[in-house]
């Protein structure tokens, strides 16, 4: 008689990966969840010295906008039209169906998922908290909703991070920091414009930059992980991107990448 495997045996049994895969991204959020953790609690406890600097900088930053009216017009076009929250879920849409075409549908599953994730944890946070947003004397812009965590913020960081990490096998080594310059420009400029419109805070705009790291640390590391059981080789997402076979360089069977009109079977129908 056989002996039934111990804890650790049945967590690493192939057929229980996913639990172990689930287990190890709760810690990883439990984790990565402190420092939004804390920022949390001393808004919900209204501990005065980050108050008084949220409503100092809300008011300075509002008054310098409200005193130029051409940066005023810029910063509305940029929030409203550049780094709106839907034109980011429209350019993920187009490229989850692109990456679909080209038969990369666990990277469409992993960036549908990262977006979908940052959207209803967001939401939910915001009832959690319920947190007015700034009231100022003479406002330059309004908005609706609560206001801890900033959801521009949160999707400034989640939307560019997602195309990025998926499209960076795509883009020349030499190009790639400059893709990263414009992740990240585009992620501050997001959370700059919220607080000088007037509608955020700066812990707000922290909150959701944070809350944004922390979904994608986690979807990142779970994606990775499903790489390692597929037996492909580890990479360096930084660098590389999450799915380095993308480029149609490296050949690998597990993923499969078929283009449309080509035979699965044949020799020259993978990428």
């Amino acid at each position: 008689m056989t002996s039934s495997p111990g804890w650790v045996g049945r967590r690493l049994d192939p057929d229980r990966r996913f639990g172990l895969r689930m287990t190890l991204a709760a810690l990883a959020l439990l984790v990565g969840a402190l420092p939004f953790g804390v920022l949390a609690a001393l808004v919900e406890t209204k501990w005065s010295p980050l108050l008084d600097l949220d409503r100092d900088v809300a008011t300075d930053l509002n008054d310098w906008v409200r005193a130029h009216p051409a940066w005023q017009h810029t910063l509305l076009f940029l929030t409203d039209w550049v780094w709106d929250p839907n034109v980011y879920r429209v350019l993920v849409a187009i490229m989850c169906g692109w990456l679909w075409w080209r038969g990369a549908r666990r990277l469409v599953v992993w960036a549908a998922t990262s977006m979908l994730v940052a959207g209803l944890l967001g939401a939910l946070l915001k009832f959690v908290f319920t947190r007015a947003r700034p009231d100022l004397p003479h406002p330059v812009h309004h908005s609706d909703g609560w206001s801890f965590p900033s959801g521009h913020a949160l999707t400034g960081v989640v939307g560019p991070g997602v195309l990025l990490l998926a499209l960076l096998p795509l883009i020349p080594r030499v190009c790639r920091p400059f893709a990263w310059m414009l992740a990240i420009g585009s992620a501050v400029g997001v959370a700059f414009t919220r607080v000088a419109l007037g509608v955020h805070y700066v812990t707000d705009v922290v909150g959701g930059a944070v809350l944004g790291l922390i979904v994608l640390a986690v979807t990142s590391a779970v994606f990775e992980w499903w790489r390692r059981d597929a037996g492909l080789r580890p990479v360096d997402a930084t660098d590389e991107g999450l799915e380095p076979e993308l480029d149609g360089d490296d050949p690998d069977p597990e993923i499969a990448h078929i283009r449309p009109g080509t035979d699965r079977d044949s020799p020259h129908g993978r990428n």
